[in-house]
């Protein structure tokens, strides 16, 4: 197996993209991808493309040929682009499959690209396509929607160990306050502990600001063999490790609902693959798309015991300057949630830290980071690894 790092790397803004299509924004993404990285159409040996719902969203399916087709990669080059599926996990599943095509060999130069056009239809009908990650039968035919299952999983972990809504909403003003700084963010606006707890409430105890947005938006990475890396790039950033796993879709079976233990597996084998534990990551981008989602997944991934993610976002340990910076994006939160992209755009976010190129949100000597991706309510995990050395 080689080692494989990225490149290239390119986010469109996130947001109500109104006058841009579907096919506008994965170029968009695609092309800059390419650019930042100094490769051709030419040196292109695969696509992969994170997409959840084309088909509910925009009515569109065969993603990946329509892709390949507007990017230019399709007549004449005839580069092979494959479309993958798994929730909101969709895109960090894209990247592990464009991992593998780099490290087996079989491909050389590959793009990791996510892209989700989510406003074209309305509230009620993106939320009956998000209902779809979870399990219809069991949870959506009987009215659950996500907002619904992250609010019952919000209340068993302020039962369980007393989080309370104050700490989650700190999650909200802490990821508002770095989208505040990101460019591309859908929301760039400055909040407060009381303009949450003041919120229209969604799904008790969840308001409407500790929920991550409906999004448009698209994300790209260029992978290459770590040992041509250079050729390309003066700043390659390595893959580590590349985990997934996966667990009950439905949370009537889950062991305990509090943890999401697909996170748990995954972390564990990115951990043991990269031969590095929790205390050496330096930057984290975790899968927010509801406040207790994050508070979760510090305690999932290790940087805390179970219980103890309320009171560490609380005191500042998730801030920068904090113990482990995280969703210095701003996450799902503030920066948006297009939910095939999401993954992709982790690990974009990564890379410019890693790079140095974060500007205001930039952690100070950042080496190692991590990206955490989930699907549905946590039925997919995908995590990924990343640093500077090789």
């Amino acid at each position: 197996m080689r080692d494989v790092a990225i490149i290239g790397i390119k986010n469109t803004k996130f947001g109500e993209m109104w006058d841009n299509s579907f096919r506008d924004i994965f170029v968009e993404a695609g092309v800059g991808s390419l650019e930042d990285a100094g490769v051709s159409g030419e040196e292109i040996d695969g696509l992969y493309v994170g997409n959840m719902s084309g088909g509910q969203f925009v009515e569109q399916e065969h993603i990946g040929a329509l892709i390949a087709d507007y990017s230019g990669l399709a007549k004449n080059l005839h580069v092979p682009s494959t479309r993958v599926e798994a929730a909101c996990a969709s895109g960090g599943l894209a990247l592990r499959q464009a991992i593998f095509g780099v490290a087996s060999g079989y491909q050389d130069i590959v793009v990791a690209a996510g892209v989700e056009k989510m406003t074209d239809v309305s509230s009620s009908v993106a939320s009956a396509a998000l209902a779809a990650a979870s399990d219809r039968e069991w949870e959506g035919i009987m009215g659950a929607t996500f907002p619904g299952l992250y609010a019952m999983i919000a209340r068993m972990h302020m039962h369980m160990y007393g989080t309370t809504s104050e700490q989650m909403a700190e999650v909200a003003v802490k990821n508002h306050s770095y989208g505040l700084m990101n460019p591309i963010s859908q929301y760039r606006k400055k909040i407060t502990v009381e303009d949450v707890l003041s919120s229209i409430m969604v799904a008790d105890p969840l308001h409407i600001l500790d929920c991550s947005p409906i999004t448009d938006g698209a994300s790209s990475l260029v992978l290459a063999p770590a040992d041509v890396a250079h050729k390309y790039t003066d700043t390659p950033v390595y893959i580590k490790a590349s985990a997934q796993a996966s667990d009950t879709i439905s949370l009537h079976d889950r062991r305990d609902i509090t943890t999401l233990d697909a996170t748990v597996a995954a972390a564990k084998r990115a951990y043991e693959m990269a031969n590095l534990g929790p205390s050496d990551i330096d930057v984290v981008e975790l899968h927010d798309c509801f406040t207790i989602a994050e508070i979760c997944a510090i305690e999932d991934l290790g940087f805390v015991e179970k219980g103890e993610g309320g009171r560490f976002t609380e005191d500042g340990e998730t801030a920068i300057g904090g113990k482990v910076p995280v969703n210095t994006s701003g996450g799902l939160k503030s920066c948006g949630h297009p939910v095939g992209a999401t993954g992709i755009k982790q690990a974009v976010e990564i890379v410019h830290q890693l790079r140095g190129e974060a500007g205001k949100r930039q952690v100070q000597r950042a080496n190692t980071g991590l990206t955490h991706n989930v699907g549905g309510s946590g039925a997919t995990a995908v995590v990924h690894i990343l640093s500077r050395e090789r």
